[in-house]
């Protein structure tokens, strides 16, 4: 799968971790940045992510911040952008089952490189289970189209 990955300075460690990771089982990532600790804006990150994805560049993308709540508000701007936090496993699995996600984000001052790698690999096999949830995902639609 190819995937578009981002990090501000908070997060590029732990981006780089699961980037890597990501290579090793074959994925082809693609790296947005920040590549150090210098302060950097999350917003840039996100948006590089988020258009990678709609643009069909990336099939999916993964944030990486302090808190990932940064990351997952300027994300949600671009319409088509269904990005959640991922707290932990049973939530990233229901939000790609019942709500498609497409960009998860990750709270690098909460989250160790094994939950990170749990969690995105959970992210990666979940198929979206449409039905009932493929109306309300269409009604999310919608509302992007209300603006």
């Amino acid at each position: 799968m190819k995937i578009a990955i981002g990090a501000d300075h908070a997060g590029y460690a732990l981006k780089d971790l699961v980037r890597d990771a990501l290579r090793q089982a074959g994925h082809e990532v693609v790296d947005v940045g920040t590549h150090s600790a210098e302060s950097t804006d999350y917003p840039d990150y996100a948006g590089a992510v988020a258009i990678g994805v709609i643009s069909g560049a990336a099939e999916r993308g993964i944030l990486v911040c302090s808190t990932g709540v940064g990351m997952s508000i300027a994300a949600n701007k671009v319409d088509g952008i269904r990005a959640a936090i991922a707290f932990n496993p049973d939530e990233v699995r229901l939000t790609r089952a019942h709500n498609d996600v497409n960009v998860i984000t990750i709270g690098a001052r909460y989250t160790d490189p094994e939950a990170a790698h749990e969690m995105v690999r959970i992210f990666l096999e979940t198929p979206f289970e449409g039905g009932r949830h493929a109306r309300r995902v269409g009604k999310i639609a919608n509302l992007e189209k209300e603006k």
